[in-house]
């Protein structure tokens, strides 16, 4: 059983060198070139900003007329504490105008940008793994290589995390923007959280814009790397060692 178990593993560490091989040889070209088509589009190239501009569907109420007077009649009176410098703001039950929507070109955008995210994400975990299983054991002497490849595992490393960190970066702007829209439903008669909510979102399409613009440099940097580095990557101690004794 355990022999079995032992081929099982040899198998995937053998399927997974390939994989990553073919991946560095033709995967990483082939996504560079795409990425940079999808780059040159009019969704992400020379867009103007106030197309990602939306109505948040939150209506400006009409202003209300508060007499302080005691002398007024009664329907018209109002005590100090309920005026509108003692209020923190309106009351918010529902809203009149119902859903307030997400931003639609940002979501469409973001229904592009997330796959990329994964991709990067698998492929760099994949790259990891396979730099891992070439590391030789430990051992005195000719570690040139194996330096070589904990320099490119850490360079691996740092884009799996950098892409886990664009998915979080995209959660946050949802946070942010809900938070600013509740101010406007809150205090509907204030225009600085209504451009707040529009600066918000050219600010996350810029950012999603740069994060294709990431995807597609780190890419090009592990590529470039792992390419120039293959030969010592695959064999980290060259056999002229042995030969010397």
């Amino acid at each position: 059983m355990e022999n079995a178990s032992t081929k099982k593993v040899q198998e995937y560490k053998d399927s997974l060198k390939s994989k990553a091989e073919q991946l560095i040889i033709k995967g990483f070209p082939d996504k560079i070139v795409q990425l940079n088509e999808i780059l040159e589009t009019p969704r992400f190239r020379n867009r103007d900003l106030k197309e990602v501009h939306q109505d948040v569907n939150i209506p400006i109420p009409d202003p209300v007329m508060i007499n302080h007077s005691e002398d007024g009649p009664n329907s018209k009176r109002m005590k100090l504490e309920n005026s509108i410098d003692e209020t923190p703001g309106t009351k918010v039950m529902i809203l009149p105008n119902g859903l307030v929507p997400c931003n639609k070109p940002l979501c469409d955008l973001i229904v592009i940008v997330k796959p990329y995210i994964r991709q990067l994400l698998e492929d760099s975990n994949l790259l990891k793994m396979w730099i891992s299983f070439m590391i030789p054991k430990i051992e005195d002497g000719n570690n040139f290589g194996v330096s070589i490849q904990e320099d490119t595992l850490a360079e691996v490393q740092a884009v799996e995390s950098e892409a886990a960190a664009f998915f979080d970066q995209i959660s946050r702007y949802f946070v942010s923007r809900a938070k600013i829209v509740s101010k406007v439903a809150k205090y509907p008669h204030l225009a600085d959280y209504r451009r707040a909510i529009q600066e918000l979102d050219e600010k996350e399409y810029l950012n999603l814009w740069l994060v294709m613009c990431e995807i597609r440099n780190r890419y090009c940097s592990l590529h470039d790397l792992v390419i120039k580095n293959l030969e010592k990557i695959k064999k980290p101690r060259s056999s002229n060692a042995e030969s010397l004794y």
